[in-house]
């Protein structure tokens, strides 16, 4: 059982969370650590929230008393009220976490189980491997085997030592846990078809794997099938950086069949000596941290969320707050469904008693303390509020800017191009760009069209897509600008490679930019020997415009660059047509349309960096 908090800890963190509150010291200045709202400025300042909103008004600028005032705007406020300001460091509630959670002792620390998550290609057998895993090694056959999933289990090999593993739902559900900076893995299983070799999930889930920085032990899998080729499998894994230790590498290949049971001992035990090399450990006598690893709201019994504890134990009736959501442990259960009490480092368990639903890939920690409790999660919302607010775009002008200043190291890009052909010339390219202390880096290359899980690579990888001669679709590139990441796009390989050369200089200055105006699809085609062919189509994102140019999209893939010729509806020409609705397109020059081609209309504009 967790031994307490101490009292030393609490009483650090009430005058650590206490010393961030705003207020007026005893000299009469007003100190303060990040942006506040009217409300809390008025009430730190012992001002009318009715006197400050007027202030605002004088300027033409109608806020109510929940509007959030930067630094500048502050700073406004103080003079008018005759106070002097003073910005302080602030503690964050990571600070606050950190500050228990490194507080272990090395003698405090014992060994912990290592945490495994498995990755691959689809139909490689990565679902039958979790399955076999957990029907012949689960513990407790006596409880009536599983009888429900909750994203994880943990399993008793033939050594009597045991294992975590973690049933992501995709390779994008592990990297957006990486990318808001929780670490839920140690080791990657990759899962390989000894008859099919490396496929495009396969590079996937490497990129993913590299991007969170952990260890991957490769199960090369359907290893009993007849005309199968080891050594394809092994020279395809060597060209992206995972060569067996029999070709003199040092990752760790295991050969088997899932399906027939073959080779998972020895998966277990490669496990095993990984973990040990890693000398895995955490303190369990103390209150719990750990992750959300999945959560939804039930009807009938609230929010339910999969813990995965990462540090001290997690016990009923022990107060919990994940991100900015509090709650009480009610109720807490394995994998089998049955209840425990107790659960230590890399155990994973489903609970009841949150007061609403957090966020998977949110951090979790345990207080004995209800007022504190609520104290951090009121600061954690407040965090988050802020850091929407001024959360950095991952742009080319940004790179720029801090190329500039000497703050940038190295670029990330993530780069999609039409045909192979082309991403190896652009590799070449890149690979020539010299600038002096700055690295230019791919996080990840391929064929295709620039997809929603190169979104999440680049949000965790904090990376810039290039895309050459081939385009985003309109849900590609809402969830890019939600996440704030550039789409950069080229279809001449030295403008791309000047383009980044000058951002790692920090001389980028682009005087123009495209700007998407919607997309349509073509649903029937009509073919005229006057005419040409006219394309009827259904507008299905944004606008078209009669002036508008626009580039026809196969397969995400651009194969024609042109302008509109005529945009009409029946026969009434049209200067717009909005999404929703039907028109009929023909595109100058241009005929060899097909059904489900995407007529995607853009304008050139002018921009200042």
């Amino acid at each position: 059982m967790a031994k307490k908090q101490n009292t030393k800890q609490v009483k650090n963190i009430s005058q650590q969370l206490k010393q961030q509150t705003a207020h007026v010291d005893e000299k009469g200045i007003f100190i303060f650590q990040e942006p506040l709202t009217i409300a809390q400025l008025a009430n730190a300042l012992h001002v009318s929230i009715v006197d400050i909103i007027k202030y605002f008004m004088k300027q033409g600028k109608m806020y109510n008393q929940n509007q959030l005032l930067n630094e500048e705007l502050m700073a406004e406020v103080c003079l008018e009220f005759g106070f002097d300001f003073k910005k302080t460091k602030s503690v964050t509630y990571e600070n606050i976490l950190e500050t228990i959670e490194f507080d272990d002792k090395p003698e405090n620390l014992v060994s912990r189980p290592p945490v495994v998550t498995i990755m691959g290609h689809v139909d490689h057998g990565k679902t039958t491997l979790l399955d076999t895993i957990r029907n012949s090694k689960i513990t407790n056959q006596e409880h009536g085997g599983i009888t429900q999933h909750i994203g994880a289990y943990q399993i008793t090999t033939n050594e009597g030592k045991l294992i975590t593993f973690i049933d992501t739902p995709g390779h994008e559900a592990f990297t957006e846990m990486r990318a808001r900076g929780s670490r839920i893995t140690d080791i990657v299983i990759l899962v390989v078809a000894a008859d099919d070799g490396v496929m495009p999930q396969t590079k996937e889930a490497i990129d993913h794997a590299k991007a969170a920085n952990v260890e991957i032990i490769v199960f090369v899998n359907k290893i009993d099938k007849v005309g199968i080729n080891k050594e394809k499998v092994l020279s395809e894994l060597s060209n992206f950086g995972l060569t067996s230790e029999e070709w003199g590498g040092d990752t760790i290949f295991v050969y088997g069949s899932a399906l027939k049971h073959q080779g998972i001992n020895e998966l277990l035990e490669a496990i095993l000596l990984v973990a040990d090399v890693k000398e895995l450990k955490a303190n369990p006598n103390r209150f719990a941290n750990g992750t959300v690893i999945e959560s939804h709201n039930d009807k009938n019994i609230g929010s339910v969320c999969t813990l995965l504890v990462q540090g001290g134990t997690l016990n009923i009736k022990d107060i919990i707050v994940a991100g900015a959501i509090k709650g009480k442990i009610k109720k807490m259960t394995d994998d089998l469904a049955k209840d425990v009490k107790h659960a230590g480092p890399s155990a994973v368990v489903q609970v009841l008693g949150f007061e609403s639903v957090p966020t998977p890939g949110e951090l979790f920690m345990v207080f004995n303390d209800e007022k504190i409790a609520k104290k951090v999660a009121t600061a954690r919302q407040q965090e988050q509020e802020i850091k929407q607010q001024h959360e950095k775009q991952i742009s080319l002008g940004n790179i720029a800017q801090e190329a500039s200043s000497g703050e940038l190291k190295q670029i990330n890009i993530i780069l999609k191009a039409d045909t192979q052909g082309s991403l190896q010339a652009l590799k070449q390219a890149l690979n020539k760009i010299k600038v002096e202390d700055i690295q230019i880096k791919l996080i990840r290359d391929g064929v295709g069209g620039i997809s929603e899980s190169d979104v999440t690579l680049a949000v965790a990888s904090h990376s810039v897509i290039y895309g050459f001669n081939v385009r985003p679709n309109h849900i590609v590139r809402d969830a890019a600008r939600d996440a704030k990441i550039e789409i950069r796009l080229h279809n001449v390989i030295y403008k791309l490679t000047e383009e980044l050369e000058s951002a790692a200089k920090g001389l980028l200055a682009p005087e123009f930019e495209e700007k998407v105006l919607g997309q349509a699809r073509v649903v029937r085609l009509f073919h005229y020997s006057k005419i040409g062919t006219i394309a009827g189509c259904l507008v299905i994102d944004g606008m078209i415009t009669r002036n508008s140019k626009v580039r026809i999209i196969r397969q995400d893939i651009v194969i024609y660059n042109g302008e509109i010729n005529s945009l009409k509806h029946e026969k009434e020409d049209l200067k717009t047509a909005k999404k929703g609705f039907e028109c009929g397109i023909t595109v100058k020059n241009y005929n060899d349309l097909k059904e489900d081609d995407i007529i995607e209309a853009y304008i050139v504009e002018a921009v200042k960096r």
